[in-house]
């Protein structure tokens, strides 16, 4: 807030904030701390957060930091979502926090039911759209473009670390919004400006996102040639729509090995295993991109069936 911030900078938020369709936009020096910093500056003791049982760590941490009252509700369950906006009506300050794209099963959230209840009940909606920018909408500007829904989240976080190939996190929303995380945010008044290299660099991957939409339609084209090859050879993918494809393993073990004999055929996967996820659901977390060829993904799913049948998961 008091020095380090450069016109690229400037540039970045202003570019973040068209592309969001946004008032204004603030960035940070990580997507864990933006999420900490905005999370903990907007709601405090008296108020109450309403989370996805999902949701990414980075913001199960910056509700707790918080001290505002933390309520989780079941993974996409608008009825669940429903039952606790009820209960707690009374607080002047709800607080709804989602993933856009969960990053552990590629699904995404039913954002119309959700605006729905959010507006019903007078709470405050937050959008995580690491895995969605980028990903989700013709043009790639997320979960809104998705459903065809205009300016219906209040609070717009994404990271500069996944389909922006660079560092740091923003939030984009109304100007008086970032204008109150510039000030008060600690995460941001505490904390460097991002390099101006890894600036200018976020900077132009928003711009070739714009003015390339063919690689949207590329990425989409690839998870969904993936996620189908996947099904059909006999893996389950559990509830992806997206490029981030889960290959359901069940114990840690199966997990282990699936990876090691991909891996040792030049596959790059990785496990994810409990706690990162419920014990019993332990599991590949592969990502597609637009960058891979028809072919390339062929193989990875011609070894990924070898190897499946020698882990005796299919």
């Amino acid at each position: 807030m008091l020095a380090g911030t450069l016109d690229i900078h400037v540039e970045l938020e202003k570019t973040i904030a068209d592309f969001k369709n946004t008032e204004d936009a603030v960035t940070f020096s990580s997507g864990y701390v933006t999420n900490l910093a905005a999370i903990s500056t907007i709601v405090g003791r008296r108020d109450i957060v309403l989370c996805d049982k999902y949701n990414h760590a980075s913001i199960v941490d910056g509700c707790l930091l918080s001290g505002a009252e933390l309520k989780r509700f079941r993974h996409n369950d608008m009825d669940h979502l429903e039952d606790l906006l009820k209960r707690y009506s009374d607080r002047s300050t709800k607080l709804v926090i989602v993933d856009a794209v969960f990053s552990m099963d590629g699904d995404i959230i039913n954002l119309p039911a959700l605006v729905e209840l959010c507006r019903k009940y007078g709470a405050w909606l937050m959008m995580d759209e690491a895995h969605s920018v980028g990903v989700l909408g013709k043009t790639g500007r997320g979960i809104e473009e998705h459903f065809g829904m205009q300016d219906c989240v209040d609070v717009k976080m994404g990271t500069l670390s996944k389909t922006i190939p660079s560092v740091g996190g923003y939030i984009a929303g109304k100007s008086g919004l970032v204008n109150l995380l510039k000030h008060a945010a600690r995460g941001y008044v505490f904390s460097a400006a991002i390099p101006p290299a890894q600036a200018a660099a976020a900077k132009a991957s928003f711009e070739v996102i714009i003015d390339e939409p063919d690689r949207i339609e590329k990425v989409q084209q690839n998870a969904r040639i993936f996620i189908d090859g996947l099904q059909a050879i006999g893996f389950d993918t559990m509830s992806s729509e997206t490029a981030i494809v889960p290959v359901l393993c069940g114990t840690d073990e199966k997990a282990y090995e699936l990876v090691r004999l991909c891996q040792s055929q030049d596959i790059f996967v990785l496990p994810v295993v409990s706690p990162a996820v419920p014990e019993g659901l332990s599991r590949l977390r592969a990502t597609v991109t637009a960058g891979h060829s028809k072919t390339q993904i062929e193989h990875a799913l011609s070894v990924l069936e070898i190897a499946g049948k020698q882990a005796g998961l299919i």
